[in-house]
């Protein structure tokens, strides 16, 4: 048996979230999560299209059911590419914060490293791990494979400043299967240590 315990000799993880700054306040955010070992597991890119297998389609299923067991979280525009996933989620409060959003369109800056002991309710920390944890349980009871990862323990987050850098983000969004070949995420573009 393997002991978890936390040793700063040996855990040199650090977190690079915004210091100081309310996850659980209103806003709009960028996320980006990659699969464990960057395994293209949610389907494939077809003619510039994501063809999404049953993975791909569980966390299509549970990217919608997390909003609608958050009050607090809406989904904007976001996309399933075969080893990652972006989104645009909004933490309501303040909705005339100056962004347009895209209306949840599921068409993909900084990593986060998850707090101890847990994320902070409501916010989007809390969002992300229940959204991981609900997709890695029913795509590891579908492959019969219990404890396996599914994503990579950490997530990507930018905070989403104006309508100028949503438009940025969600144009990217809607154009990431066409530039799958580009993506520094596509299996033959990975840089090896």
């Amino acid at each position: 048996m393997c002991d978890m315990t936390y040793n700063s000799e040996i855990h040199h993880r650090r977190s690079i979230r915004l210091q100081g700054y309310d996850y659980s306040q209103p806003g709009a955010y960028f996320v980006t999560i990659c699969v464990h070992d960057r395994e293209c597991l949610f389907g494939e890119i077809v003619d510039g299209v994501m063809v999404r297998n049953d993975f791909g389609r569980i966390v299509t299923e549970e990217w919608t059911r997390s909003a609608e067991l958050r009050s607090e979280i809406e989904l904007d525009n976001c996309v399933i590419m075969p080893n990652h996933f972006h989104g645009i989620v909004v933490i309501s409060g303040n909705t005339d914060n100056g962004v347009q959003r895209g209306g949840g369109q599921c068409r993909g800056d900084r990593p986060v490293a998850p707090t101890m002991p847990g994320p902070r309710p409501k916010s989007l920390g809390a969002m992300m791990a229940g959204f991981k944890s609900a997709v890695t349980k029913r795509i590891n009871e579908l492959r019969d494979a219990p404890g396996v990862p599914v994503w990579q323990r950490n997530y990507y987050e930018h905070v989403i400043r104006d309508e100028a850098d949503y438009n940025r983000i969600a144009e990217y969004i809607s154009t990431n299967p066409q530039r799958w070949i580009e993506d520094k995420l596509h299996p033959a573009n990975f840089r090896l240590p």
